[in-house]
């Protein structure tokens, strides 16, 4: 059972049909050059390599379009109501500003050891304090590329231009970037908690304290508390899919959460822009919304088998990505953990085998809620369970889209005891 996920280490590119070998995600070495036109321009220009017409890939290609760069300085005024004809989409509210390294290495304090969040994919992050000119200190976190690393200039382009299109109370915002010379970081605002996965998969329940000093609980999250995550999720998925955006890399260190354990998808380098919907059924037509890719590029145990064996790409593959997450906050299991016995690696094949026994449900609890007596009452736990199994449907078609998702958890997040 599902021993296509065998086939795919973590976060990695897989190309079919052309011969070559399986390879992590690499850097351009293409250059970011300043030119003459307009930001506004360039960001429609950009928005354009990333969406899918008949026949054509852009943001997939290995090749940057060498029109799609960032202004290392300030942009101009966009002119007002100025819009992508292709898709509705106001590109002319471009809410992250340009900064100079000089200021961003300073409001890192030269991004010495002390204020060091974490690392990932794209680089080294960094708590900071941003000074704006007439406003209060921002406290904001700086991702800082990796030259050496596995994403490159055109993940960089494309976060900087879906979290400019974008903005939703379940996305994280995007206060500004660095294109300088060779130099590409992120700034974005604050979240306190850091990842869902530092709290969902941590192995003990010790308090602990964040690099600020301030006191961090790091006992089992409460089931309202992992709903409610789950539910915020749901609402960012759901808006990336109203606006025909497919996200490609849910998972829960991607999931991000403020002082009061609200979560804000983040790290966009892989989300597709896809054509606008042709029909009246926004919810519909969205989730059947597709295209086609030699590469399949996301993290391992989280893709959809669809897309890995045939690099389809749907709307419908987020949800399936969202069902991994879904189980992950019900279990407080990793979606792969090669330390578990044969058969209880992966975690969706796993839960399979119990999905179709309800009096077994129990078993998916986290142990650490049930030793606490924090457990979930069994209807919660049949309708959570309920809402992971149908989005880990093996075929697509029977997966549901994030709104019904969305109504089916707003039940579940409701800040009262269970019964």
């Amino acid at each position: 059972m599902l021993s296509w996920l065998r086939r795919f280490p973590n976060d990695v590119i897989h190309r079919k049909g052309n011969g070559t070998t399986t390879g992590r995600r690499t850097s351009s070495s293409t250059s970011w050059r300043n030119k003459s036109n307009s930001f506004t321009a360039r960001i429609i220009r950009c928005a354009s390599s990333v969406v899918d017409t008949a026949g054509r890939r852009h943001d997939d290609d290995d090749d940057e379009d060498d029109d799609c760069r960032l202004p290392s300085s300030p942009p101009p005024p966009a002119p007002p109501n100025h819009y992508n004809n292709d898709n509705g989409r106001n590109t002319s509210v471009i809410s992250a500003k340009a900064l100079s390294f000089r200021e961003l290495a300073d409001a890192a304090g030269n991004f010495r050891q002390a204020n060091f969040l974490g690392e990932g994919g794209f680089g080294r992050v960094y708590k900071a304090c941003l000074r704006i000119a007439g406003e209060d200190d921002l406290p904001v976190a700086i991702k800082q590329l990796d030259r050496n690393g596995f994403q490159g200039n055109n993940e960089f382009m494309v976060e900087v231009l879906m979290l400019s299109m974008l903005h939703h109370p379940n996305l994280v915002s995007l206060v500004g970037y660095c294109a300088e010379g060779d130099q590409r970081l992120l700034v974005y605002e604050y979240m306190a908690l850091g990842s869902l996965e530092d709290h969902l998969l941590l192995l003990h329940g010790d308090d602990d304290h964040d690099n600020d000093g301030s006191q961090q609980q790091h006992g089992p999250l409460p089931w309202r508390t992992r709903m409610k995550i789950a539910l915020g999720a749901a609402r960012g998925l759901e808006y990336l899919h109203e606006n025909t955006v497919i996200y490609r890399d849910l998972k829960s260190s991607n999931i991000l959460l403020d002082q009061g354990y609200n979560p804000k998808l983040s790290d966009f380098g892989l989300a597709k822009l896809l054509p606008a919907p042709r029909t009246d059924s926004s919810s519909s037509s969205s989730s059947s919304s597709s295209s086609s890719s030699n590469k399949v590029m996301g993290t391992y145990g989280y893709c959809a088998p669809e897309y890995l064996r045939t690099g389809k790409l749907s709307a419908k593959s987020d949800v399936y990505s969202f069902g991994v997450l879904l189980l992950e906050l019900i279990t407080g299991r990793r979606a792969i953990d090669a330390s578990r016995p044969d058969g209880e690696q992966s975690l969706v094949g796993w839960a399979a085998r119990i999905f179709g026994d309800p009096k077994r449900f129990p078993e998916l609890v986290d142990p650490r809620l049930a030793m606490a007596m924090l457990g979930p009452a069994a209807s919660e736990l049949k309708q959570a369970v309920g809402v992971a199994s149908m989005c880990l449907q093996e075929h697509y078609a029977l997966r549901p889209v994030m709104t019904d998702v969305v109504m089916a958890l707003s039940f579940l997040s409701i800040d009262s005891p269970p019964c």
